[in-house]
C-alpha cells in the first residue's frame, strides 16, 4: 500500500517531536499551528504509517556509568541463512550492542557498543562476541571524543519519493 506525501504539517510536525519529544499534543498543535484534534489525528496517522518508530530518552551513557564507547567491525563466515539469522539474534540478545548494521565492505556488520570500562569491553568480546557461531574477525575502534552524535534525521528531503 503506498504511503501518502508528506505535506509541510507533517514535516513541521515531525521537526517538532525530533526537537522535542516530549511536547505535549496541545503544545505541538499550537506550535505548527493546527486544533489539537486534528494535530492528534496527523501524529496517529503519522505513527500508524511508520514515519515515527516510537519516543525515547535520549540518555547520557557516561553519567550512567558507560565510559566506553567502541565501533566494532566484525566480519563473519557466512556459510549459511541459519548462521547469519544466529549471529542477528545475538546481536539482539546483547543489551552491550546499541546498533548492529549489516554493511559492504572489508566488514560484514558495524557494531556500536557500550561498556562501563576496558576491561568489561574486554570481557564482552572475549567472552560473547568472539564466541558467537561464525564470527571470524573482530575489530574494534574506540570512540574518544564524540564530535556529533545526533538522533534526528534531516527532513529536507522528506517530500521526495520514498520507498
Amino acid at each position: 500500500m503506498p504511503q501518502a506525501r508528506l505535506d509541510g504539517l507533517d514535516i513541521r510536525i515531525l521537526e517538532a517531536l525530533q526537537e522535542n519529544g516530549r511536547l505535549s499534543n496541545v503544545e505541538l498543535a499550537g506550535r505548527i499551528g493546527l486544533s489539537p484534534s486534528a494535530c492528534l489525528r496527523r501524529v496517529q496517522a503519522l505513527e500508524a504509517e511508520g514515519y515515527i518508530r516510537g519516543y525515547v530518552a535520549n540518555l547520557n551513557p557516561k553519567k550512567l556509568g558507560l565510559g566506553v564507547t567502541a565501533i566494532v567491525l566484525v566480519q563473519v563466515a557466512q556459510d549459511n541463512e541459519e548462521q547469519t539469522a544466529a549471529f542477528r539474534a545475538r546481536m539482539l540478545a546483547f543489551s552491550e550492542v546499541l546498533f548492529c548494521l549489516s554493511v559492504t565492505g572489508a566488514a560484514d556488520y558495524i557494531l556500536r557498543v557500550v561498556a562501563p570500562d576496558l576491561e568489561a569491553f574486554e570481557k564482552f568480546v572475549v567472552r560473547d562476541l568472539l564466541k558467537t557461531p561464525g564470527v571470524k574477525d573482530v575489530r574494534s575502534h574506540f570512540v574518544l571524543n564524540s564530535v556529533k552524535d545526533q538522533m534526528s534525521l534531516p527532513l529536507t528531503y522528506a517530500d521526495q519519493g520514498r520507498d
